[in-house]
C-alpha cells in the first residue's frame, strides 16, 4: 500500500463537521469508483503535533501509484460529479501539506540478492 497524506487546516469560519461530510463525499466516491482503496480524517487532539502540519490529516491508500495517477487523473479532468466534491473540500482547506509513503518492507523485497549497500555517512569530526 501507498499512503497519500495531507494535513491541512480550515478557512476561518468553516465548521469542522461540514468538512468531514464533505471529505466523506470526495472521498467515498473515488473509493466507490476503485480510485483508491481506504482514506481516514484524524485530527489534532489536545494541540498535540507540529503546528505546521495542521491540525487535520487525511490519509488515502492507494494499492499502487497507478490506481493514485488514475485518482489524479480524474480530479484533475474538472467533469461531474468528482469536480464538485472535490471543489466542495478544496474550498474549505488552507495551509494545505502532502506526502506520500509506502508500506515497509515492500512486499514485493527480497533478502540476500543486494548489491547496493547504503553508504553511511560519518559527520567531519
Amino acid at each position: 500500500m501507498d499512503i497519500y497524506h495531507v494535513w491541512c487546516n480550515l478557512n476561518p469560519g468553516l465548521g469542522d463537521a461540514e468538512f468531514s461530510e464533505r471529505l466523506g463525499a470526495y472521498l467515498g466516491h473515488l473509493r466507490e469508483q476503485g480510485l483508491i482503496a481506504s482514506w481516514r480524517l484524524t485530527r489534532r487532539k489536545l494541540g498535540l503535533g507540529p503546528h505546521e502540519l495542521g491540525e487535520f490529516h487525511i490519509m488515502i491508500e492507494v494499492h499502487d501509484l497507478a490506481q493514485l495517477d488514475s485518482a489524479f487523473a480524474r480530479a484533475a479532468a474538472h467533469r461531474e460529479p468528482v469536480e464538485g466534491l472535490h471543489v466542495a473540500v478544496n474550498s474549505m482547506v488552507k495551509d494545505a501539506t502532502f506526502a506520500l509513503y509506502r508500506d515497509f518492507p515492500d512486499p514485493v523485497r527480497q533478502s540476500g540478492a543486494e548489491k547496493f549497500q547504503p553508504r553511511v555517512l560519518t559527520p567531519p569530526a
